[in-house]
């Protein structure tokens, strides 16, 4: 079984200085939800930041430790802009 606080270490090992949040809402060590805000992801598409995240975990995908992994992705900017609208 994977912990949350893994799959948050692996991204943030891929993306450096990332702001990860993982929670396993099921408790099952299986399913997951993400928010990750990266620098990396300015000027990316959406598939494109989520390629990069899912990159990270990819050996996991692959042999079913991990089932799914619902995620949000932000670009600091976008990140930002969402803060102010939530005010």
């Amino acid at each position: 079984m994977i912990s949350h606080n893994y799959i948050a270490e692996l991204i943030r090992t891929a993306l450096p200085n990332a702001k990860v949040q993982v929670e396993d809402p099921n408790h099952d060590g299986q399913h997951f939800t993400a928010i990750v805000v990266a620098d990396q992801f300015e000027g990316l598409s959406m598939i494109k930041q989520h390629k990069l995240v899912y990159g990270a975990i990819q050996e996991h995908l692959d042999t079913g430790a991990i089932h799914a992994l619902q995620l949000k992705t932000y670009s600091i900017s976008q990140w930002e802009k969402m803060q102010v609208q939530v005010l």
